[in-house]
């Protein structure tokens, strides 16, 4: 009789286990019964059990359990006393922790056991069941035998809620197949035949033949040379060995490294984590019969090792040491996986250099189509860790890290030069830093003037007409040349694009923009400029010119008529006077200083429609620029200097100020 508490064992588990967990573990346990007896024609029957509940669709019912036979030695006494005792030593050798059959009570309701074996000269029977409260073992019944075959059969009955198990046979048995393979392919070693069926017997799968046959057309071990790599614990080295395999009509399926303990596979990783180009399905191509068609697979490589076996999990769903870093036995598991999927990928081989090559092509094919600014970066950027199938923000994240980490280490090089006392050894370390900072620098400005280049496409966009034959409105042309209803507090230089007018206001101090000047419900000028004293021309003297805009929609001229209130020549003058005469207030809440020698910069820009020529040639006394684009007048007596200019002038300018940069880009 035993004494445990099986509910909190149960519990307890939390390795990487499947509702087939247990299946395969009574699969396991039949092999090595077989094993035990020595025999040659060693079976292990799986039978499914379906619901009897029939679906409305005529589809095959749910499987709710198993039946589990097989001819090995059966549950003799010594059997018995092992199933009986948590943690038993008796199949340790095997790998064994005496812990596999409490993982089927995480899955089923109920575990049964039938029986035959020998004791002495007679055959006995025993049957008995799994207990869920403090005895391994309930309802157990012994007795003399009538069969003079040795055997087991154990029933995982009622499966749990929320669990599930594929309806068809032929998946149930390629997931069997894929997590017994090692038993399969294991060197000096025949496995016994094991076979899937439906409860009656019908349907029968043998899962040996999709090794045997070359694994059946299903599964196909690749043949390479240098299988095995060491690495290094804290006192001795570790040799560990890979066979990789092709696995066709995968599925969902992704390419993994599989690690092996005692010819079970235990857990492992996806290879892609470790060579992105694995993400995806491979081809196989068909020769010219029709029955050579092309076929998808991926790949699975199986890590064998003495390490492995000394370590696996109680439940055998993971291993004791760690993932990423082990301080204990001294080898992780994410070493292990990399040393792998490096033997993986020869074994591939040709497939992966070419998905390399495409990637390759397509980080290129980015960087001179849309981030040309990227370009030096491709001369030492590291590419094998980005994802095959990488999204053009992927690229851009990556490439951008990579300057992160280039422009860290300037900075630590820098440091470490200028500790440096004795400079006369370091002019070869100052060369090669300053290139490397002239480098990171480039890949700045070639990134500011693709930008240009966009918001140019942008803003001559917006001066075409739509599909309903309508102009954008000012508002629509302001905020791309600096958003409305804001300032140089809300909207600093990179964010606006003022150099679409004028590069010099690149500098400005402070600019509103459709902001009362005042604070209160006044006028207010479309953009002001308030400028540090950059350069002025005249007398020497101190004074910070001052810049207002107004913005009028394309083709809109109605502004020039008598009863217009929105005259911008006159709204311009207006803002100059009011300014002059200390009206406004700057930011920080000062009084405007302006001096008798303060410029003022006026500009309207509008479309110059023939009515608008008259209006500024017969009205306001403008005199007209050599393009023809513009007019301009002097109002000396408020030293004022104002423009009126064609959006169509102002979109030209800047991309001929700006050209000389896009054609030595390719842009």
């Amino acid at each position: 009789m035993s004494n445990v508490n099986i509910k909190r064992a149960v519990e307890n588990i939390r390795a990487n286990t499947t509702a087939y967990s247990p299946v395969i573990e009574m699969i396991v346990n039949g092999i090595q019964a077989i094993d035990e007896t020595g025999r040659n024609d060693g079976k292990v029957i799986v039978h499914v059990q379906r619901s009897r509940q029939v679906e409305y669709d005529g589809s095959l019912p749910e499987i709710v359990g198993f039946d589990i036979v097989d001819n090995g030695v059966g549950f003799n006494e010594a059997h018995r006393k092992s199933f009986d005792t948590l943690y038993t030593d008796l199949k340790i050798a095997e790998g064994a922790k005496g812990f596999g059959r409490f993982i089927s009570l995480k899955y089923f309701e109920d575990v049964h056991v039938k029986s035959v074996y020998r004791d002495g000269d007679v055959f006995k029977f025993r049957s008995f069941s799994m207990g869920k409260e403090h005895d391994i073992i309930v309802r157990e019944k012994i007795g003399p035998s009538k069969e003079i075959n040795t055997g087991s059969t154990v029933s995982l009955v009622g499966l749990k809620g929320g669990r599930g198990f594929d309806k068809k046979l032929p998946t149930i048995a390629r997931i069997l197949v894929e997590h017994l393979l090692p038993y399969f392919i294991t060197q000096d070693y025949v496995c016994p035949d094991i076979v899937l069926a439906e409860q009656d017997g019908s349907d029968e799968i043998h899962l040996n033949d999709f090794v045997i046959n070359q694994l059946s057309a299903v599964i196909y071990e690749i043949g390479i040379e240098g299988k095995e790599f060491t690495l290094k614990a804290h006192e001795s080295d570790e040799v560990f060995s890979v066979r990789v395999f092709k696995l066709f009509s995968p599925r969902n399926q992704k390419s993994k490294v599989s690690l092996v303990a005692h010819k079970r596979e235990v857990s492992g990783s996806l290879i892609h984590k470790y060579i992105p180009e694995f993400e995806d399905e491979f081809v196989e191509r068909g020769g010219a019969s029709e029955n050579d068609r092309d076929r998808n697979y991926i790949v699975r490589a199986y890590v064998f090792g003495a390490y492995l076996d000394r370590h696996v999990s109680l439940e055998r769903g993971g291993f004791e040491f760690q993932m990423e870093r082990d301080l204990v036995y001294g080898i992780a598991q994410s070493q292990i996986e990399q040393c792998a999927a490096l033997i993986a990928r020869k074994a591939v081989g040709e497939d992966i250099t070419l998905r390399q090559q495409r990637k390759k092509e397509r980080v290129q094919s980015y960087v001179d189509e849309e981030a040309p600014w990227h370009k030096a970066l491709l001369e030492s950027v590291d590419l094998s860790s980005m994802p095959y199938n990488a999204s053009k923000e992927d690229i851009e994240v990556r490439l951008q890290k990579e300057k992160f980490w280039q422009e860290v280490a300037i900075r630590k090089d820098v440091a470490r030069l200028l500790a440096e006392k004795n400079f006369e050894k370091t002019h070869e370390r100052v060369t090669e830093i300053v290139e490397r900072v002239s480098g990171t620098s480039k890949n700045d400005l070639i990134h500011y003037i693709a930008m240009r280049r966009a918001i140019l496409d942008i803003f001559g966009k917006s001066l075409e007409t739509d599909e309903s034959g309508a102009y954008s409105s000012e508002g629509v042309v302001h905020d791309i040349i600096f958003p409305r209803k804001g300032d140089s507090d809300a909207t600093p230089f990179k964010d606006h694009n003022l150099w679409i007018v004028d590069e010099r206001l690149n500098f400005t101090k402070w600019v509103s923009s459709d902001i009362p000047l005042n604070g209160t419900n006044t006028d207010r000028p479309d953009l002001l400029v308030y400028n540090k004293r950059v350069l002025f021309r005249g007398d020497n003297e101190a004074s910070n010119p001052i810049v207002i805009f107004e913005f009028k929609k394309p083709q809109r001229d109605d502004f020039v008529n008598p009863s217009s209130r929105e005259d911008p020549v006159q709204q311009i003058v207006r803002y100059v006077n009011e300014i002059r005469d200390g009206r406004y207030k700057t930011p920080e809440g000062r009084k405007m200083l302006v001096a008798d020698n303060t410029p003022f910069y006026g500009y309207v820009v509008c479309d110059l429609t023939p009515k608008v020529e008259v209006w500024l040639h017969r009205e306001k006394d403008f005199k007209p620029m050599p393009d023809r684009m513009g007019w301009f007048n002097w109002m000396g007596n408020i030293n004022l200097y104002i423009e009126v200019v064609s959006w169509d002038k102002v979109l030209r300018d800047a991309k001929m100020r700006n050209q000389i940069f896009f054609e030595k880009l390719g842009i």
